[in-house]
């Protein structure tokens, strides 16, 4: 088969997938839930294993765990956040008209004038954004709460979503050996080696970045409660959660951290220095400790590039876009690089007063990088 007509396949297939996901959408979204859990929870499936577990009692065990703490969780926490988001819309426009006021005050006098001359109503505007922004979140929560069909997608994801993860968790390894056998046998170290760097890459950060996203909320809820902060729990969640975009957790959530706390506590300045203490030490327990020791820096993913897959996929496809966005900017990005390397060592790129280099079958960009770490060391190459 000429490259051509090995390219059209390829092209058609891509197609063909992007067009199964847009219209089967609306309800992929327990199936797409559960096989990025059972990824993420892979690895713990195959520890159970080497433990002398069998691979269908290991992902029962794994499934019943995870069942026992979303319940726990939805028992204990839901409640609780669901009326800190409540009131925090309500008590919104007054947190904002306070702020605005605290601002007016300590501004100086030549900020005061700039805006006065520029004839902007900063306090009506804020107002109005403050206004609409409770609106917002009131009518997300009614929705939520008293939606047929959020309902019915919420009931599914908590009863179809458990049952995808056991069974993806339970052929999982026959899953990835069915599709090795599917690699045309031509390409097929190729095709093995850009497989492991995309599969490196998903696990430094879907598996990585979601402890991370996971232990960061933990602490941050835990901390601005414990520091007495109105709404902390809820703030500590959202930050957590946030911090699966780059910088997004740590903005958001101090933003809206100091500026309740401004609105609580002021003119005591220690209650809101505690808050911006927490956000400053959930960074650098993030920069120094977590990502590196559980994302690494094989991920590959530029922020930028990041955030763009998010709103992409996100917008074409809802919240399904969000679960597969990250899984296919890695997937991407590893595709664009080894074709950019393909490229470079081509006559398109040398042009016809030289000849290409053999180009030898790819090493994983993990491997290398572990080959090369030995060498420095002094350790002898794998």
């Amino acid at each position: 088969m000429t490259l051509q007509k090995q390219v059209l396949i390829w092209a058609i297939s891509l197609g063909l997938l992007v067009f199964a996901l847009w219209a089967f959408s609306p309800i992929l979204l327990p199936f797409i839930a559960g096989l990025v859990l059972a990824y993420f929870l892979d690895p713990v499936a195959d520890a159970l294993q080497r433990m002398g577990l069998s691979r269908l009692a290991a992902a029962l065990l794994i499934v019943i765990i995870a069942i026992l703490i979303l319940v726990i969780s939805m028992v204990i926490l839901a409640p609780v956040v669901v009326d800190q988001l409540g009131r925090f819309a309500s008590d919104l426009p007054g947190i904002i008209q306070t702020l605005t006021l605290r601002f007016d005050e300590v501004a100086p006098q030549w900020m005061k004038e700039a805006l006065a001359k520029s004839g902007a109503d900063v306090q009506g505007s804020v107002t109005q954004f403050a206004g609409k922004a409770a609106e917002w979140i009131l009518s997300v929560l009614k929705t939520l709460l008293s939606g047929g069909l959020a309902l019915v997608n919420l009931v599914s994801l908590l009863v179809v979503t458990p049952i995808v993860t056991f069974y993806l968790l339970v052929d999982w390894d026959d899953m990835i050996e069915n599709v090795d056998r599917w690699v045309p046998r031509e390409h097929l170290e190729t095709v093995r080696a850009l497989g492991r760097d995309i599969n490196a890459a998903m696990a430094g950060f879907i598996r990585g970045q979601g402890t991370v996203c996971l232990l960061l909320g933990f602490f941050y809820a835990v901390g601005l409660s414990l520091a007495g902060l109105k709404f902390g729990l809820a703030i500590g969640l959202l930050a957590g959660a946030l911090t699966f975009i780059p910088y997004a957790g740590a903005l958001i959530g101090g933003v809206l951290a100091i500026g309740v706390a401004l609105f609580q506590f002021w003119p005591d300045v220690w209650p809101i220095a505690l808050v911006g203490a927490i956000f400053g030490l959930g960074q650098f327990l993030e920069g120094n400790f977590l990502s590196p020791k559980l994302v690494g820096k094989s991920v590959g993913l530029h922020p930028v590039w990041l955030m763009f897959a998010l709103f992409a996929f996100g917008y074409a496809f809802g919240f399904v876009g969000l679960l597969l966005a990250v899984p296919l900017a890695a997937a991407a990005g590893v595709l664009v690089r080894f074709g950019l390397g393909q490229y470079l060592s081509s006559r398109l790129y040398l042009g016809p007063g030289y000849e290409p280099e053999p180009v030898p079958v790819p090493v994983s960009i993990i491997e290398e990088e572990q080959r090369l770490g030995a060498r420095d060391q002094g350790q002898p190459e794998a």
